[in-house]
């Protein structure tokens, strides 16, 4: 495979391993599970540590299976560089890790993954300040930034009511003011969307949910697109400068929010996810068409308060997911009519799985005020527009007449 034409997503993909050398001709990068690595030439064990050749030092700051799976989330990013960690939540916080200090400023959306909520309350905690904010209006993120303000995060569909970040014109915003713009993905994937595309300098990956896709390994990825200039960064310690200036706030990470931090993904989950990967665009085709039918049932049906799916005309912002997304996506969420009990309706469905997780090959459900987000509490929940009566939808791949069968008929029952 020629690396330099243009090919498709899939395409791309499903030969990304054999675009490096490969072991025995395997069509798979092999799983390796050293955590050591030894040479022949001491010598060239310390200019491997030194940074002067590549190589491979210990299993927690690299790995061969793991170098593969970050070359792959690369190109399905169109970006620089990738760093996998353990979960998503790690490629956060390695983030927080590497480049926030006491005194800093943080812009975040309001609407946000709960364990994301909860992480920003402790860095607040720790000495710097989070402002939250509504995301899909560029005027409340621009209102909040100071000359603190380090960074600024959002999400692009937020998980569960599926608000939508007005994602370019935030973009615009930051690279006006030399801000780093983070994007959350995961509620997208880089197959539905390319963070880059509005000006995200780093972009986070669950590689737990769409990416990997059947539920089976945990992982988390950031991904540099090259769009940021970390020459206006003023945190990047002088022996990161030593690397080539695009490189040097992955540098840091790799260092400090990996290498420090320890939050490694394991040899035997990246192989999963490299796997699983190979077929996203597929599945996410039949997922995105199984959620606009759902979501299109439920809308029509009088028990139904509220559905939150970007992809009806009703959803606030319709057209801004139109314009960005080439589908709308595998999450919803609704909310039953009083006098239903929202537990009553989970259990007689006989197909959707409660469960927690996101982007899975089956469909999920989960009362969200009683679980995910209980913890925030009721004042947090309502500021967020979260019901007590929520459900949140991942939709899966079964056949679209079956899965909207079983949420009609738990509605009848």
């Amino acid at each position: 495979m020629n690396d330099k034409k243009n090919f498709g997503f899939t395409t791309t993909i499903l030969h990304s391993d054999r675009q490096k050398s490969i072991e025995h001709g395997s069509l798979h990068k092999p799983i390796h599970t050293s955590v050591a690595f030894g040479y022949k030439d001491a010598r060239v064990l310390a200019e491997v540590f030194q940074g002067k050749q590549p190589g491979y030092r210990y299993g927690r700051q690299g790995n061969p299976t793991v170098s593969a799976l970050e070359d792959k989330i690369t190109r399905m990013e169109g970006g620089l560089s990738t760093i996998c960690f353990a979960t998503g939540m790690a490629a956060i916080g390695a983030v927080v890790q590497s480049l926030v200090r006491e005194g800093d400023h943080i812009v975040s959306s309001a609407f946000l993954f709960g364990n994301t909520n909860s992480m920003w309350l402790t860095v607040a905690a720790q000495g710097a300040k989070v402002s939250m904010v509504d995301a899909t209006d560029v005027r409340e993120v621009e209102q909040a930034l100071t000359p603190q303000t380090r960074i600024v995060f959002v999400e692009t569909i937020a998980n569960p009511r599926t608000q939508i970040a007005d994602l370019k014109r935030i973009g615009e915003l930051c690279r006006e003011r030399g801000i780093l713009y983070i994007v959350d993905n995961t509620m997208t994937s880089p197959y539905l969307f390319q963070p880059r595309t509005v000006g995200a300098g780093l972009v986070v990956n669950s590689l737990t949910k769409s990416i990997a896709g059947h539920g089976n390994a945990l992982g988390g990825a950031l991904t540099d697109t090259g769009l940021y200039d970390w020459s206006r960064y003023p945190h990047i310690a002088d022996n990161y400068k030593k690397n080539p200036q695009p490189q040097w706030g992955m540098a840091q990470i790799r260092a400090k929010g990996l290498r420090d931090f320890g939050a490694s993904l394991g040899p035997e989950a990246a192989h999963h996810i490299a796997a699983g990967a190979e077929t996203i665009a597929l599945r996410q085709e039949r997922e995105c068409t199984n959620a606009l039918a759902v979501a299109q049932m439920l809308a029509a049906d009088p028990r139904v308060a509220a559905v939150h799916y970007p992809g009806l005309p009703s959803h606030p912002q319709h057209a801004l997911a139109a314009q960005l997304f080439r589908h709308y996506g595998s999450l919803l969420s609704f909310e039953l009519k009083d006098g239903i009990d929202c537990f009553d309706y989970l259990n007689r469905l006989q197909l959707a799985v409660p469960a927690s997780n996101l982007g899975d090959t089956r469909t999920l459900v989960i009362p969200v005020a009683h679980t995910i987000f209980y913890e925030m509490g009721a004042e947090r929940r309502a500021s967020m527009g979260i019901a007590e009566s929520l459900i949140r939808v991942s939709i899966g791949l079964e056949d679209t007449v079956d899965l909207v069968e079983d949420f009609r008929q738990a509605l009848d029952s």
